[in-house]
């Protein structure tokens, strides 16, 4: 290599670095990254303090790789790149042909056990049966899709173990699912871009809830409940879209089965109730549109049904924001209480607004490292 060659190789390099910099100067700073679902790093306040112990160049780095521009185009390439060097890998997450698959890493402290013992707790204290279903992930489900090699936590064991819960009755997600893994009727039972089950994968949930209940008999075929033929939208990115950094894979459809006339659905997101429904339109034009279910995330939520049989309370994760709308089809109120957001007892809760049973209802990947489950102790 010549000197003059070396000379203009970095000479090069410094007006790209330099171009690059002022770019990221004249941009604007983005608050939110779409792409990716979360919120981005902003440049941190300055302070001799933070300086000393190392936070605010911290801050500083965080600010630049967040705002680095068209970071959204270049996390894309790395993923394309690596994918080309045979990697299946990407930030926790297996490219499985069509799909992307999250990995289940071990859980931590004991925390499972944890939770379990607070869901027989939440048994001794409550005045009606609780019941507790487990999710498994499609690491689970799908396992034999996964890399040859591919690590990820045995969730089926874990399961197993739940099942021999006393005093706790046991719904079985695992053989149900299971038992429709391969299934590819209308848009199959998980999303390839998201870790949440779809409207089928939840119709079959609930059908298996309904079993444990002693109310099998109840749950009509797939075909009986759907009352819209064609997807409310074909363009669904999920999070396994913008925590992997693979932006190639056609987007998945999300159906609304369950029609709403005549049921009332009530909403504590602050603290108020609010009139809302069971789909939320508007979430349908943004990004996470799963949030079109129920509205996402919310302390408490109350569906009424003047037509159903009984009460039932669900202890629950966002799996059940697709679950609630078939509950909603035969109970006559359906209470859906998140522990991240409510902080009462849910045994008290449950006397005081006359619930039949308490349905625990969590994936296995959210269960085993919840550690709000703790309130369910409240008594």
């Amino acid at each position: 290599m010549t000197t003059r060659y070396s000379r203009f190789l970095a000479a090069f390099f410094c007006v790209f670095l330099g171009g690059l910099l002022a770019w990221h100067v004249l941009l604007p700073d983005r608050d939110r990254s779409d792409v990716e679902n979360r919120t981005l790093a902003q440049f941190p306040e300055f302070s001799w303090e933070d300086l000393k112990d190392g936070s605010f160049t911290e801050g500083v780095e965080a600010y630049f790789a967040d705002q680095f521009p068209l970071r959204d185009q270049w996390t894309g390439l790395k993923a394309r790149t690596e994918q080309v060097l045979g990697k299946r890998e990407f930030n926790g997450v297996y490219l499985c042909g069509d799909a992307l698959i999250a990995k289940v890493e071990p859980p931590k402290d004991g925390l499972e056990e944890k939770n379990l013992s607070y869901v027989s707790r939440l048994a001794e204290s409550a005045e009606v049966p609780v019941y507790l279903g487990l999710i498994p992930s499609a690491a689970e489900i799908w396992r034999d899709r996964l890399p040859k090699g591919a690590e990820s936590w045995d969730q089926a064991a874990f399961i197993a173990r739940a099942a021999e819960l006393e005093g706790v009755e046991f719904v079985d997600f695992l053989t149900a699912l299971r038992d429709h893994a391969e299934e590819r009727t209308w848009e199959g039972i998980f999303y390839r871009t998201d870790h949440h089950w779809t409207t089928l994968g939840a119709y079959y949930g609930y059908a298996a809830l309904m079993e444990a209940l002693g109310r099998g008999e109840e749950v009509p075929e797939p075909e009986a409940v759907k009352a819209r033929d064609l997807p409310v939208s074909n363009g669904f990115q999920g999070t396994l879209y913008s925590q992997s950094g693979i932006h190639w894979l056609e987007p998945d459809s999300i159906e609304f089965w369950v029609e709403e006339s005549g049921l009332t659905v009530t909403s504590w997101r602050d603290g108020m109730p609010k009139e809302a429904g069971l789909y939320d339109w508007d979430y349908l034009g943004k990004k996470d549109k799963y949030s079109a279910f129920l509205g996402g995330n919310q302390p408490l939520c109350v569906i009424k049904n003047p037509e159903g049989e009984g009460k039932l309370l669900l202890i629950r994760d966002s799996y059940a924001d697709s679950l609630a709308p078939f509950l909603a089809l035969r109970f006559e109120e359906v209470h859906l209480l998140d522990p991240r957001y409510y902080r009462y007892s849910a045994s008290k809760y449950a006397a005081e607004n006359g619930m039949d049973a308490i349905a625990v209802v969590y994936s296995v990947p959210n269960f085993i490292t919840d550690r709000n489950l703790v309130l369910l102790t409240q008594s």
